[in-house]
């Protein structure tokens, strides 16, 4: 039989330049990595979104308010309005050790702040310096309140983002200014730039914090306190201790122990358990669709290798006889599949690198990053070389079989 070596070669070359399959077989392991880098930096950034709206707060913390009784209780009727005072910030020291920070507030709304020709309607609090350990500050400028502004009742005050925005437009260090607050003036010690969506007893954006003791004193309120805001020690949870702490604060003002309407706690573990739920189902989510997208890849690059292999077997034929090894064919075909898988799966990262940059910017505020979308290199790395794996694994069955044949067969596949 007569070979027409020169038509074998002209085939050769028209199939090693089929610029159609390789650009498929390229995207679909593009499109694979980029999913999945994604997804990975998309899902850390929304549970950065999510943990910065409790930034700050004790996880093993509970507070504590009044409210009219709903149970009649030695003698007198439900319904009754009552009040707490500093001498319960003490009783709970007292009888209940498991507490660990025990601190009070009291808290004034629809205030108006100025400041030269500026105005903001604002919430007025008034609190101690341990609250810090409650709700951590994020402080811009300046300094907290210290027990040295609450013992001298210093006319001090710590501002909110959105109040220092309103007052301060030009911006800068505000410590030192005077701001107005109905008829006082209070001098700016700090910026709290905390934007947590915790909101106990107004929003700390919104807010102006003051010493108790100067709050009490300036607007008649003695020794009462509107909240006690506590945390348990190390090993202690708060619905273990819930009851005793509402038996102390009950028995001192004659109410109903059993009362949990009229002596109200809220148990932060409650709020966070919930969360952490919330972040386990995201991470699932996140495994779930990863794994999906490097499966989908996976089977992409099969499908495409397959075809590749069937409409290379007369290509195979011809270097079988002219002298190729299975080895070489097949040595051929994985570095192709190694290459093509490598350089289309960095694109595919250096895309979704970009698109997660972008997302960082969108949530960049007053030059402070408010969650990173991005993903560690090792992981990206890790998706490269799951892809490759999987794209060499695909094409090992169809090159056994297009090598077990014979080379006079391959060649009569044309």
């Amino acid at each position: 039989m007569r070979i027409d070596i020169d038509r074998y070669r002209e085939i050769l070359d028209t199939l090693s330049r089929n610029k159609s399959r390789t650009l498929l077989t390229g995207f679909g392991v593009f499109w694979g990595v980029f999913m999945l880098v994604a997804l990975m930096g998309g899902g850390q950034g929304l549970k950065e979104l999510l943990s910065n709206n409790f930034e700050g707060f004790a996880t093993n913390s509970a507070i504590i308010w009044e409210q009219p009784t709903t149970k009649p209780y030695a003698g007198f009727r439900k319904g009754r309005n009552w009040c707490m005072n500093y001498k319960d910030v003490e009783r709970l020291k007292e009888q209940v050790p498991e507490l660990d920070v025990v601190t009070p507030m009291v808290s004034r709304w629809g205030n108006t702040a100025v400041h030269g020709d500026k105005k903001f309607s604002c919430s007025l609090k008034g609190m101690m310096p341990n609250y810090a350990l409650v709700e951590a500050p994020k402080l811009r400028y300046g300094r907290y309140i210290n027990d040295m502004d609450v013992s001298l009742r210093r006319k001090v005050c710590v501002i909110g983002k959105h109040v220092y925005k309103d007052l301060f437009p030009q911006g800068g260090d505000p410590c030192g200014e005077r701001i107005r607050i109905d008829q006082n003036y209070y001098s700016v010690i700090g910026v709290d730039y905390n934007g947590g969506s915790m909101s106990i007893n107004g929003n700390a954006e919104d807010a102006v914090s003051i010493p108790l003791t100067l709050a009490q004193q300036t607007y008649n309120l003695g020794d009462s306190v509107h909240l006690i805001c506590l945390t348990a020690k190390p090993g202690v949870t708060i619905s273990s201790i819930t009851p005793k702490m509402r038996e102390v604060i009950a028995r001192a003002h004659k109410i109903d122990p059993t009362d949990e309407k009229g002596v109200m706690i809220f148990n932060t573990e409650v709020m966070f358990g919930m969360l952490d739920n919330l972040f386990s189902g995201v991470n699932f989510l996140i495994w779930l669709v990863g794994i999906g997208t490097v499966l989908a890849g996976a089977i992409g690059v099969s499908n495409i290798m397959m075809v590749t292999v069937k409409e290379r077997t007369t290509e195979i034929g011809i270097r079988r006889a002219i002298g190729a090894t299975p080895t070489d064919i097949l040595s051929q075909i994985i570095t192709e599949s190694v290459v093509l898988t490598a350089v289309a799966g960095m694109s595919g990262i250096l895309f979704a690198v970009v698109i997660l940059q972008m997302l960082e910017l969108a949530n960049t505020t007053d030059g402070i990053l408010e969650a990173h979308f991005q993903v560690g290199f090792w992981p990206a790395v890790g998706a490269i070389a799951m892809l490759s794996v999987l794209g060499v694994l695909a094409g090992l069955a169809p090159a056994a079989r297009a090598m077990a044949i014979k080379p006079v067969d391959a060649m009569r596949e044309e």
